[in-house]
């Protein structure tokens, strides 16, 4: 009896406390999710000065000496946590680095700054400087595709391979998404319940890997993109209708480098037409269409994601020179 009452006591205490730490911030649970996912990833976390910006970052040392070093770059209202499923399924033979973005998840925003394409990619250059010293595998997701695709036609010295993963920054198949974009809209922005539920819905095309946002997180969150979305606004002005909309594009003739294009057949951001257009651009590219996954192919597939940069840098490691 004494030992079950001790038990009851001890479940009640942790109850308590857990519920005052949801009080005190409701996006724990999410938080917390996170966390788990890092640490089964094996990364850990680091901040950093760069390009006049503080940069919060994960990194992942390889198991062997002379392995690569994969830079992996989020999309637009992304962070580095997208690329925590990815990460783990990449396994230990490559060294990871995943940031924030300037302007994005935990990293430094700056009122009034420019956080379009050319200046992204200058910033994911100073990063590289620091944290590589080298030329490392740059792969980007959506937005971030279209910084990556910049950086390395811009910046070649420091990219030895380019992966585009469902990357924005070409003039893809009309579809929803693109359409409101260019009306002026946000399909992205999250206000409320609803709004929240139709942004996972365009990202998500079921439910496989899509994340769980349970009361009373979902209610800090939507509180938080609420916030954002005078900042969200001004970025999508920038690479979605401003003058730098299709820079990727104008630039993606220029990579040299050994690239992966990936798409998601059922992408209802980019449409999959977007691979032929960056392909008819680099010519040298791997092409790989998944099926079965929307926008978040690094979340929903990651084990064939995994696959596909593997064999972007197994292909070409005889001639290409060493990794940093």
């Amino acid at each position: 009896m004494r030992l079950r009452r001790s038990i009851a006591v001890a479940s009640l205490i942790a109850i308590a406390v857990l519920a005052i730490a949801i009080w005190r911030d409701p996006y724990a649970i999410v938080s917390a999710e996170y966390a788990r996912q890092r640490i089964a990833a094996g990364l850990s976390e680091h901040e950093i000065e760069a390009g006049g910006y503080r940069w919060r970052y994960v990194e992942r040392d390889a198991d062997r000496a002379g392995a690569p070093t994969l830079v992996l770059v989020h999309g637009y209202t992304g962070s580095k946590e997208n690329w925590y499923r990815l990460a783990q399924a990449l396994g230990r033979g490559y060294r990871l680095v995943i940031p924030d973005l300037p302007g994005w998840g935990d990293s430094e925003r700056k009122p009034g700054a420019d956080y379009g394409y050319a200046a992204q990619a200058g910033n994911l250059a100073a990063f590289i400087d620091k944290v590589a010293g080298g030329p490392v595998v740059l792969v980007g997701h959506s937005m971030g595709g279209g910084i990556v695709a910049v950086t390395a036609a811009r910046y070649p010295d420091d990219v030895s391979r380019v992966g585009l993963l469902d990357a924005s920054g070409v003039r893809f198949k009309d579809n929803r998404f693109g359409i409101d974009v260019l009306a002026g809209k946000n399909p992205f922005g999250v206000t409320d319940d609803a709004s929240l539920k139709a942004y996972l819905d365009i990202l998500f095309n079921d439910d496989t890997g899509r994340p769980r946002i349970p009361w009373p997180a979902s209610q800090a969150l939507i509180a938080k993109r609420r916030a954002d979305g005078a900042f969200e606004q001004s970025v999508l002005d920038k690479i979605g209708r401003g003058d730098e909309r299709f820079l990727p594009y104008d630039l993606a003739a220029g990579i040299r480098q050994p690239t992966l294009l990936l798409w998601c057949r059922q992408d209802r951001v980019i449409d999959a037409s977007a691979l032929e257009i960056y392909a008819a651009r680099i010519p040298q590219a791997q092409k790989v269409l998944l099926d079965g996954c929307g926008h978040m192919s690094l979340m929903q597939q990651p084990e064939a994601v995994a696959r596909a940069i593997g064999r972007l840098i197994a292909d070409e490691a005889t001639n290409r020179g060493p990794f940093r």
